[in-house]
């Protein structure tokens, strides 16, 4: 599964025209940053989206950004592009790397990873122990706690 940033990233790169409207649970301004950076044109909170969804719609189509009320817009350097926020441990890591945490978290052996990157497994293993060092985590119960905390998973 990906999450809303990279599925994002890649409808994107596949279709730039498209405009993306992030709906997410997340509250925090590093998931709101990443997300802009990814090239969403608007942030809405599942738990306002039943109003504000045709506002943000129809801003959209007229080429504006939109946030559910109680998000802080980030400022313009957050454009589509734009490296992800360096201020944060996902900032450190690289594309691999975040995407190894994210299929990590989900419950994946490095196998199925190697597979589904098409690599072998020591190039996994290798991906998974840079991330781990990065955030200095040594555990994979730590490593999903840290993934629940900056939304790069979310409880069903």
């Amino acid at each position: 599964e990906l999450n809303g940033i990279d599925a994002t990233r890649m409808i994107l790169m596949r279709v730039p025209t498209v405009r993306v409207i992030i709906l997410s649970m997340y509250h925090t301004n590093e998931y709101v940053i990443r997300a802009m950076r990814a090239g969403a044109r608007a942030y809405l909170l599942k738990e306002s989206a039943g109003c504000s969804a045709v506002n943000a719609v129809r801003a959209v189509m007229k080429g504006r950004q939109y946030f559910s009320e109680g998000i802080v817009a980030p400022n313009k350097k957050c454009s589509a592009g734009s490296p992800d926020y360096p201020q944060t441990p996902l900032g450190s890591l690289s594309r691999r790397e975040r995407e190894t945490l994210q299929l990590v978290v989900e419950g994946n052996t490095n196998a199925t990873i190697a597979e589904l990157f098409n690599v072998s497994i020591k190039s996994v293993e290798t991906y998974r122990s840079r991330l781990m060092m990065k955030l200095d985590i040594n555990n994979v119960p730590a490593l999903v706690i840290f993934a629940l905390q900056h939304g790069v998973i979310s409880l069903p």
